[in-house]
């Protein structure tokens, strides 16, 4: 009996020094063209790296992203490297869905971007979509462990019920498709509707959403609108607890093929003395495989 208790421990134990963890994030970054006054990215782009620093995700996806902000995010934190294309021309114009991996890390293996459109293989609007969309995917590896897994990021239309039900279904299918292997699946991005939307109802067929399954999970909501979403002006006068629950969860996590989630955390902290790091807080999950 007592040789068998040592040998369940010893099994406990081994399992326990073979479990990987990685941190993933989704972050919309807010694009950087936009006129918004105090809040406008030359003002308030020295948050990200801080941010970056503090939370330390070895793979993170953004949204709305221009090349300029792309390069300041690698200047300032140069153990990342990003791959992506911007939307409207595949190259460099317009917001990338760029995917950002700490090369110290993760080694990248293979990636690619595709157009949530009937014409995914290049730069084109799908549906009733008001803007082009796009999905970037890459397939990383984890230097110490060895251990692969794909790492997808999107950002679903703001206006076009049919493009974001149909792109989605596009990055399912896809999603499905490229991974004979059954490798761990991770999906971020801005998907622009709430948990209850019938969209996700497949989506949740095939993987878990880091916000209802992790071990210990944020309720609050992503989309903070500069201060402006869910309550008005007179904020400062509303408790921060009510301010914070009136916050829309656009943004997600979801993942496929890991033992588990034990954290989904929406990172609402103030770096740098920037009350809003973007209009949207970025939301990290902690994964076990």
């Amino acid at each position: 009996m007592k040789k068998l208790v040592l040998f369940l421990a010893a099994m406990v134990l081994l399992a326990a020094c073979s479990a990987t963890e990685i941190r993933v994030m989704s972050y919309n970054i807010r694009l950087g063209v936009a006129k918004d006054g105090d809040n406008a990215w030359e003002i308030r782009k020295d948050a990200t790296p801080a941010m970056l620093r503090d939370i330390q995700p070895a793979v993170f996806g953004v949204q709305e992203a221009y090349d300029f902000q792309i390069d300041y995010i690698l200047e300032q934190c140069p153990e990342y490297s990003a791959v992506g294309v911007g939307r409207d021309d595949g190259v460099s114009k317009g917001e990338h869905m760029s995917v950002f991996y700490n090369t110290d890390r993760l080694e990248l293996l293979d990636w690619g971007t595709y157009w949530l459109s009937e014409t995914p293989d290049v730069p084109s609007y799908g549906w009733d979509a008001a803007c082009r969309r796009t999905a970037t995917w890459t397939l990383l590896k984890d230097k110490n462990s060895g251990k692969q897994f794909y790492f997808v990021n999107t950002h679903l239309d703001h206006r076009g019920k049919l493009a974001r039900k149909n792109g989605l279904a596009l990055i399912y299918n896809n999603i499905q498709e490229m991974n004979p292997k059954h490798l761990p699946m991770i999906l971020t991005g801005d998907f622009n509707v709430l948990p209850d939307d019938e969209c996700l109802t497949d989506l949740g067929n095939l993987m878990n959403s880091a916000r209802f399954s992790a071990e210990d999970a944020d309720t609050i909501g992503s989309f903070n609108g500069f201060g402006k979403n869910g309550y008005s002006d007179a904020a400062p006068t509303m408790d921060e607890e009510t301010i914070l629950n009136t916050l829309w969860p656009l943004d997600y996590i979801y993942y496929s093929g890991f033992e588990k989630c034990t954290a989904f955390k929406v990172v609402t902290t103030t770096y740098n003395d920037h009350p809003f790091i973007s209009d949207h807080y970025p939301v990290y999950a902690d994964l076990v495989f």
